[in-house]
């Protein structure tokens, strides 16, 4: 999460689980499956994300050490030896299992916020729009610090942050009805 891109995709990550439970309080009314979806979507978007992560950095990594053997070969054949700076450089390399790590934990922290909402709203259509704040308003904080991280404009970032949020929701709710008021209960 060290660069505003990493920081904005990250911003998404209440709305993976937002959406999930939506998607099924479309067809179930009761908070019990609401949050036991919010919360298996907690899980498997934090594996998902961190396995993701890993596998995405330590190929980076890979691509990094073989670029270095290149470079300390050619300069060995060169005639000279190179062994300052070659601890320096293996701690600037990238860390996939502390890219995985915070990946995981960036999905599950941003997944807590519809979990919360909903978890304490009995009545069906009050925990839908609680939810649907709760995340509207995360995606917004998000947006804009992501377009203040990125020096870009933050209003702009946020209103399209919120837009696609609500898009995204309204999606998996509408589909989500569609098929199960067809009867594939």
């Amino acid at each position: 999460m060290a660069s505003s891109r990493g920081f904005r995709s990250h911003g998404w990550v209440g709305l993976h689980t937002a959406a999930l439970m939506l998607g099924v309080g479309a067809v179930k009314q009761d908070i019990k499956n609401m949050i036991i979806t919010g919360f298996a979507g907690l899980v498997a978007g934090a594996c998902s994300m961190a396995i993701g992560e890993f596998v995405s950095v330590y190929s980076q990594l890979d691509i990094e050490v073989a670029q270095a053997k290149r470079v300390k070969k050619k300069k060995v054949d060169g005639g000279g030896e190179r062994k300052e700076g070659e601890e320096e450089e293996k701690k600037s390399m990238p860390n996939p299992v502390q890219a995985a790590a915070a990946s995981a934990l960036a999905f599950s922290v941003g997944a807590m916020v519809p979990l919360l909402a909903a978890s304490f709203i009995k009545d069906y259509r009050v925990r839908l729009g609680v939810v649907v704040a709760a995340v509207s308003l995360a995606l917004v904080v998000f947006g804009c610090l992501g377009a203040v991280l990125g020096k870009a404009p933050s209003t702009r970032a946020a209103i399209r942050v919120l837009i696609g949020g609500w898009l995204a929701m309204a999606i998996t709710y509408g589909l989500t009805k569609l098929i199960g008021s067809s009867g594939l209960q």
